[in-house]
């Protein structure tokens, strides 16, 4: 999901509670509040030799002892708000950065108004190469298998 496409959820609904939802289904604590908005940046060549950038926004979400705590959707639009001048602009993707058994990223996939809070969907990302085109043999048919080849020679 877009930042802009984030802000206009949390804009529509600013008094409702967030709870973000791992690609599992499980809702993690509604006590998690964010403690960092970023910008990343990555620069790296791909394995064909390719130079390329990206940059995405990244909230890091964090699960304390503070057991009464709620982060509101118009409070985080507020920290967003603030953190225009590192963020820079609102065409990037959002993801969020959790720790279970160890650090994790999530891609924020949706949002949805539920009864009494703001469901944030996570979904999970993957690896691919970026060169098949340049790393990858070329595909070829299949090769008949001689059932010769397998015998038992004397």
């Amino acid at each position: 999901m877009k930042l802009t496409d984030f802000k206009a959820h949390l804009a529509q609904h600013p008094e409702r509670p967030l709870r973000f939802v791992l690609p599992d289904g499980t809702k993690v604590a509604a006590h998690a509040h964010v403690t960092e908005v970023a910008r990343i940046e990555k620069h790296f060549i791909d394995c064909g030799g390719t130079l390329r950038a990206d940059a995405f926004c990244r909230l890091q979400l964090w699960v304390a002892d503070d057991w009464e705590h709620r982060l509101t959707a118009g409070k985080l639009l507020g920290v967003l708000e603030k953190g225009t001048l590192v963020l820079q602009r609102d065409d990037l993707d959002v993801d969020v950065e959790h720790e279970l058994q160890f650090i994790t990223q999530f891609p924020l996939e949706s949002v949805v108004a539920a009864d009494t809070e703001l469901l944030l969907h996570l979904t999970t990302r993957h690896t691919d190469c970026l060169a098949k085109d340049r790393c990858l043999p070329p595909l070829t048919a299949p090769q008949a298998i001689s059932f010769k080849s397998f015998a038992r020679k004397p």
